[in-house]
């Protein structure tokens, strides 16, 4: 006898994009989202509504693409809100709670394509927030650089330039610069010395 299991009829998976601050995630994310509406697929994308600095509903790049999403205050409320689409999109995500793997394998488990940008290292050069769990559950990681604002070569680390020891800090190139890991190595050892 043959037993029929609750299996989506299409397959769903996770896409991670990480890198440094300024490194194109945000970019990269909204491509490949404009690409799937282009599809036709059905799209819904997400942000942390925390994340104030350049536009409280919109997905905004720092070259000032643009796209609208939907602001929560928890992984859990993206749930609620994706019935019936193909693509979801996520925006920040190391500023989510832990959650929010559960919450992509969930919905990838469903049949849908999960894209989802963030910083993979926070300003101290540790792992940041969800991040890893998100980058071992992907099916595709990408991980982009920015240019090292002090030597010029690929950066992949986001240094903090004004004094502070939260974790999560707001900011763009007036408080973080990208820098390669001589150049962040470097000036650690300044900002330790000070």
């Amino acid at each position: 006898m043959l037993i029929e299991k609750n299996i989506p009829s299409r397959v769903g998976w996770i896409e991670v994009i990480c890198g440094s601050m300024f490194s194109g995630k945000t970019e990269e994310l909204i491509r490949r989202l404009n690409r799937a509406r282009i599809a036709k697929l059905k799209v819904e994308i997400f942000k942390p509504k925390m994340d104030t600095r350049y536009d409280e509903v919109q997905v905004v790049s720092h070259d000032a693409h643009a796209i609208l999403s939907t602001p929560v205050e928890s992984s859990s409320q993206i749930l609620l809100m994706t019935n019936d689409v193909n693509v979801v999109g996520i925006d920040e995500a190391q500023f989510f709670d832990e959650g929010i793997t559960d919450v992509c394998n969930t919905l990838a488990n469903n049949g849908i394509r999960v894209l989802v940008a963030g910083l993979d290292m926070d300003f101290l050069g540790n792992p940041f927030g969800p991040m890893p769990a998100l980058i071992a559950t992907a099916e595709y990681v990408t991980k982009i650089h920015a240019i090292c604002m002090n030597c010029g070569d690929l950066a992949h680390y986001s240094h903090r330039i004004v004094k502070s020891n939260q974790q999560v800090l707001l900011g763009e190139m007036d408080a973080y610069e990208p820098l390669c890991r001589k150049c962040y190595i470097e000036k650690q050892k300044i900002s330790h010395s000070a």
